[in-house]
């Protein structure tokens, strides 16, 4: 099995997108998109989803103290923490922006704080912040709050905060115990932080902690990995994020502080995979999706088992919004029926919100085939599987697709059949290229340098 594996690693290791939205961003037509557009499209989902299933809020905040150069998300390097009550100003007027749209209160479902690292910003910034954000809505019963920390600064008073304002879900961005991989990426935490801001929030009464893990980093080696599982299955953490590195240093500089020489090969990359899935497992994880594991009283492993697990922006979700609301410096809203992202630089941002406008950027409107080719995308990151029998129109991209994917069927990647697909054990851990043989707006405009991360 092993050997088999390793030769489809092989086979398969090519730039893929990770489908966290379809179409991917790279492919986003710009040039028929406009903010009254996109405005129509969030009132339209508003109208249909507010009352039963509620929105989806993601707030970005950027600011980082250091820069962790293994990163790939935007942020701001500051040690100036006079920059926290200005951004946290700006967002709020964005917020009233969307709510004036909707022009009915809306109901909140999910709230996550990510970044950046959120707990740069002190606890009394961050109450100000989600008091400003919960003013005049409606909090659904079933609500799930959650935030990103760091270790190292990550104090009792977020901690308990942030639970009195209903957050109950952590996330600890670790990647790795290892003193050498630590020192090259730039991200230092002792497994005494950890281990205090872990028990410290078990102790106040949140519900569910994760762990951020990354294989494929550089200088990571079989045995450093090894000490990182063991330490971390004495934590015990409810839920892991697994995640192969992605190095794009094209687009993220801060990657350039090492080598391609210094990362694992792809075989030794896959077989960090191997290890840590199996170590995983071992402990009594349960793999959900992609690069997701959870103990089996999770809630995550709930929404797998009933058919209801979702994906967005934010990664894997037992909440299903269809209307996602991203606030802050390039943040991405998700209507359904289309994707809008804010720019990027913190000084324009505040700049526009203080104008009073919405600070998009770019995005793109959905049109059918884009819809029906997202929804089968989603079924098989979420649920394994997919079905075409039922589908209301034609859609030639499906039809197209199920000739790429007799190859993946040949390698066992999948059981393809006149109705749809089913994912195989083996077929879990190349998910990523089995979307790609439905990606029509990819394979219809192949890039000419590399936009995407490899799949292995």
């Amino acid at each position: 099995m092993e050997q088999r594996y390793n030769r489809l690693a092989q086979k398969y290791n090519v730039a893929v997108p990770r489908y966290t939205s379809y179409p991917t961003m790279p492919f986003w037509d710009n040039s028929t998109f406009n903010t009254a557009y996109w405005e129509r499209t969030v009132k339209l989902s508003f109208r249909e989803t507010n009352h039963e299933s509620g929105i989806s809020v993601y707030i970005h905040l950027p600011f980082c103290e250091s820069l962790c150069t293994y990163c790939g998300c935007n942020t701001r390097i500051t040690k100036n923490h006079g920059v926290e009550q200005p951004y946290i100003k700006a967002v709020l007027k964005e917020w009233q922006l969307y709510f004036d749209m909707v022009e009915e209160a809306p109901v909140i479902r999910e709230i996550h704080l990510g970044g950046g690292t959120p707990t740069f910003f002190s606890a009394e910034n961050l109450q100000m912040l989600i008091q400003g954000i919960l003013n005049n809505t409606i909090i659904h019963p079933e609500a799930s709050f959650s935030f990103e920390a760091h270790p190292a600064n990550t104090t009792a008073e977020h901690l308990q905060t942030l639970f009195d304002l209903g957050f109950r879900r952590l996330s600890l961005g670790i990647q790795d115990f290892d003193p050498k991989v630590q020192f090259i990426i730039n991200r230092h935490q002792t497994y005494e932080q950890v281990l205090q801001v872990t028990h410290k929030a078990r102790e106040i009464g949140y519900t569910s902690i994760n762990y951020d893990l990354i294989y494929g980093l550089p200088l990571q080696t079989a045995e450093g990995l090894i000490d990182t599982m063991n330490i971390v299955a004495g934590l015990k953490p409810d839920r892991i994020a697994f995640y192969s590195y992605a190095h794009v240093p094209w687009i993220k500089p801060g990657q350039r502080r090492f080598t391609e020489n210094d990362l694992p090969d792809p075989e030794l990359k896959g077989k960090l995979h191997e290890i840590g899935r199996g170590l995983l497992t071992s402990y009594g994880y349960q793999e959900i999706g992609m690069d997701h594991f959870a103990l089996p009283a999770d809630e995550l492993l709930d929404a797998q088992s009933n058919g209801l697990l979702h994906r967005n922006f934010m990664g894997y979700t037992h909440q299903h919004t269809q209307l996602l609301i991203g606030l802050g410096v390039s943040s991405i809203s998700d209507s359904w029926y289309g994707f809008a992202q804010n720019v990027k630089n913190v000084e324009e941002y505040l700049s526009i919100t203080e104008k009073g406008e919405l600070p998009v950027v770019k995005g793109h409107l959905l049109n059918g085939e884009d819809l029906v080719i997202r929804r089968h995308i989603l079924n098989i990151m979420c649920k394994g599987h997919t079905e075409w029998k039922h589908l209301t129109q034609p859609c030639s991209a499906v039809f197209d697709a199920i000739v790429r994917l007799e190859a993946l069927a040949d390698d066992g990647l999948i059981e393809l059949n006149p109705l749809g697909l089913q994912v195989t054990p083996l077929g879990k851990r190349f998910l990523r290229n089995i979307c790609m043989c439905l990606d029509a707006r990819l394979l219809a405009d192949q890039p000419e340098t590399q936009v995407f991360s490899m799949a292995v």
